[in-house]
């Protein structure tokens, strides 16, 4: 190690840089840009990643939505066309027969409705909910509380609205827990306020009242419109829906190969599309930066055998003078670590600057595009490593050009 501290080995690796400034700077650049193109294309699926991330929220993403539509298939008497409905006998035998897959069933019934509170009004999305649903759909609560057992037990009149309706149906800092809206010309006691998802939400703007007041009220009976189902984990979410479907099937006596009679959403298959995109664009990313690094070590290797070929003459007059082929080879080595080392750190100061103008330009705000676009440190130390290993090995090439060169021959070049 002792040659790295001599001033006369880095006198001569600057020397040799400012003879060839142009292709030196040539050489790094191409370097530093391997390793840019690596910071930025990986900060930016990162980005990506927390930006989908985020637009699922705390939605359970491993769910299955399952409705009915009518039937394009007679079986057993009944007609093309039939109209049918889920009941919550339905989720009885669901939950039976699919009692491992399944870890969260929530029933729902939907209507729009007027909601009037004094001389304000609106109209809405009225849902009858379980509590359960907060467990698929978490609500963001400004005031209150959801719904809970006790309110589905006692048929309770209790609401709870979104953040828009609140503003619309209440005036200014009032304080909207306690005081009574009228749905349908029912009273409904607020007990909640929640903010509206600015990632995935199917409600939108909607007051939820208990299932069991909503059945009483609507007179719904058994009727349930459609169903939340969220598996457990490592359950084949595909498999399960398909499962299920057929089940249904078979209760509601509609054709096993009917696809029109059931309306379904899978929304772990769909959330598996974009994570296998993700998952393809970092590799790509990776491919990438790790064939222009090799391409800019290559170049380095390729001007360090030019420098070599140059200084044959001086090489052969050191050698005549006593050096050592080690301390040549390794003196043509820490000329192309060093240049490596520079090109990575000015690649990774570079790429570190271009994401944080991204995360500046477009990760801020609710609808941000890319969220916190950065690297993991150990990432960045494993690239910058290897830059380094690359440099040295490439390195090899030229210094022993350098020292298999006899000295007689060297002083005879022209």
């Amino acid at each position: 190690m002792k040659f790295l501290f001599d001033s006369d080995t880095w006198q001569e690796i600057y020397g040799s840089i400012r003879k060839n400034k142009m292709r030196t700077s040539i050489t790094i650049i191409g370097v530093l840009w391997g390793i840019f193109l690596l910071v930025v294309l990986l900060g930016a699926a990162r980005g990506m990643e927390n930006g989908f991330n985020k637009l699922f929220g705390n939605f359970a993403t491993n769910s299955v939505f399952v409705w009915t539509q009518s039937t394009d298939t007679p079986f057993k008497g009944f007609q093309e066309g039939r109209r049918f409905s889920l009941t919550m006998n339905d989720l009885e035998v669901l939950k039976s027969e699919y009692s491992n897959e399944i870890k969260l069933l929530a029933p729902r019934n939907q209507t729009n409705n007027l909601i009037i509170k004094d001389f304000k009004s609106g109209n809405f999305q009225v849902s009858g909910d379980y509590p359960i649903l907060d467990q698929i759909q978490k609500k963001q609560l400004l005031y209150g509380r959801f719904l809970n057992e006790n309110d589905i037990l006692s048929t309770a009149k209790v609401t709870v609205i979104s953040e828009d309706m609140y503003k619309q149906l209440f005036e200014i800092n009032e304080q909207p827990i306690g005081q009574y809206l009228k749905i349908n010309s029912i009273s409904y006691k607020v007990i909640g306020v929640y903010k509206p998802s600015n990632t995935i939400d199917f409600d939108g703007d909607c007051a939820y009242i208990p299932f069991s007041t909503y059945k009483k009220v609507y007179n719904t009976a058994n009727k349930v419109d459609w169903m939340m189902i969220t598996a457990n984990e490592g359950t084949n979410i595909e498999q399960m829906e398909k499962d299920i479907l057929l089940t249904l099937k078979g209760l509601h006596k509609v054709h096993p190969e009917d696809e029109r009679a059931f309306g379904s959403v899978n929304l772990g298959k769909e959330i598996a599309k974009v994570t296998g995109f993700l998952t393809g664009m970092q590799f790509l990313t990776w491919f990438v930066g790790i064939a222009t690094l090799i391409a800019g070590v290559f170049a380095i290797g390729n001007i360090l055998l030019i420098t070599v070929k140059e200084r044959t003459q001086e090489i052969g007059i050191r050698r005549a003078l006593g050096a050592t082929p080690k301390s040549i080879r390794q003196q043509i080595i820490l000329e192309s670590v060093f240049l490596t080392t520079i090109a990575g750190m000015l690649g990774i100061i570079f790429g570190s600057f271009v994401l944080f103008i991204i995360d500046t330009a477009f990760g801020q705000g609710e609808d941000a595009a890319l969220i916190n676009p950065t690297v993991n440190i150990p990432i960045i130390i494993i690239a910058f490593a290897t830059l380094i290993v690359l440099g040295t090995l490439i390195g090899l090439i030229p210094a022993h050009m350098a020292t298999v060169v006899r000295p007689i021959e060297a002083l005879r070049e022209e």
